[in-house]
């Protein structure tokens, strides 16, 4: 996907100190981390979730994180959407990606006349986003950190990762340098990017081959280790690049993914090495399983993989790029859904055939 000029006017935000109050809207895994060490380090954080019970741990408890990175509980202001009221400066979206478009039913119009919204998830939502609110007052935003919510009010951080901000047009403003800033104190190895949506590609491509693992009943690192899935492995993640390439987009590499390794002409040593380099990456983390993985194995839920996944096929579509292994990898995961097939290898065999 090439990126456009931000259309209208983006909002004046800040001079590049620090930000107002911060509303983390979606305070699971991914935004409940991020807004449990901004409290921690002073900024004015509060909570919004749909879970009833999670808010009401918050309020009643605190937000517990536990894990191997640290062990803490912060104290902040926990609210269902139906009692934020209007004005909302900086808000971090961390909502599945397939909930996206409800959270902003709720949350655009209260969005202050200056107010942004950095889009915390997973696949391409800033497109959504951006539809709703203009792209002016939407900030692009890579995560890859692991984390679970474990129970109402407990959260596992599992890991460091790569956490990237970018304006969507690319450009570098006070409001980026200021929101940059602010994800530091989240995690001090953030980067400011003007390539955004190569992070974000890149990304996608990692991202299918998460959903490949979490067809099978086994970690993250044993699926991407198996000498015989590697071949559909390597090819899935080509599939993306594909699409990526046509699209004129320049995919970023992280956390030991390696996006030219996927590239259509690259050898098929350069992919395995990335997957070896991703195989000791998710060795080391206390989170062995992706999120996809504990929808479908714990929490008996849909997956994101319509929002995330099924748009690959899409934007290929669009340019001419077939990508079967994507839409295969759709209808085994709704399969898995539905209770057609189990999370086994035999499942990730279908995918191969």
């Amino acid at each position: 996907m090439t990126t456009s000029p931000a259309s209208g006017v983006r909002p004046a935000g800040t001079d590049g100190g620090r930000l107002g109050p911060i509303t983390i809207w979606g305070a699971g895994a991914m935004g409940g981390s991020i807004g449990a060490w901004l409290k921690r380090a002073g900024e004015d954080v509060r909570f919004v979730d749909v879970d009833e019970a999670h808010v009401r741990a918050i309020r009643e408890r605190g937000l517990a994180i536990t894990g191997p990175v640290d062990t803490f509980t912060v104290h902040a202001p926990a609210l269902l959407p139906g009692e934020v009221g209007p004005g909302l400066g900086t808000v971090l979206l961390a909502v599945k990606a397939h909930h996206t478009e409800d959270a902003l039913d709720e949350l655009a119009p209260r969005l202050a006349g200056d107010g942004f919204i950095v889009s915390v998830q997973n696949g391409l939502n800033e497109r959504v986003i951006a539809a709703r609110v203009g792209e002016a007052r939407t900030v692009g935003c890579f995560v890859n950190f692991g984390a679970d919510v474990m129970e109402p009010g407990v959260i596992q951080r599992g890991n460091h990762g790569a956490v990237v901000v970018g304006e969507l047009d690319g450009a570098t403003t006070g409001r980026i340098r200021a929101v940059h800033a602010l994800f530091r104190r989240f995690e001090p190895a953030a980067i400011l990017t003007g390539n955004i949506w190569g992070y974000l590609w890149g990304k996608l491509a990692y991202g299918s081959l998460l959903f490949a693992t979490a067809l099978v009943d086994a970690s993250i690192a044993d699926v991407l280790a198996s000498e015989r899935h590697r071949p559909t492995l390597i090819e899935l993640g080509r599939e993306v690049m594909r699409v990526a390439h046509v699209r004129a987009v320049a995919p970023e590499g992280f956390d030991g993914f390696d996006p030219a390794a996927f590239a259509p002409e690259a050898p098929d040593a350069e992919a395995a090495a990335s997957l070896d380099r991703l195989v000791a990456f998710n060795r080391k983390s206390a989170k062995s399983h992706s999120g996809v993985w504990r929808d479908l194995a714990v929490r008996k839920r849909k997956t994101e993989v319509d929002a995330q996944i099924a748009p690959i096929a899409e934007l290929g579509g669009e340019v001419g790029v077939d990508t079967p292994l994507v839409r295969r990898l759709v209808e085994l995961v709704h399969d898995v859904e539905e209770g057609r097939r189990p999370q086994a290898w035999e499942t990730l065999d279908a995918l191969e055939a």
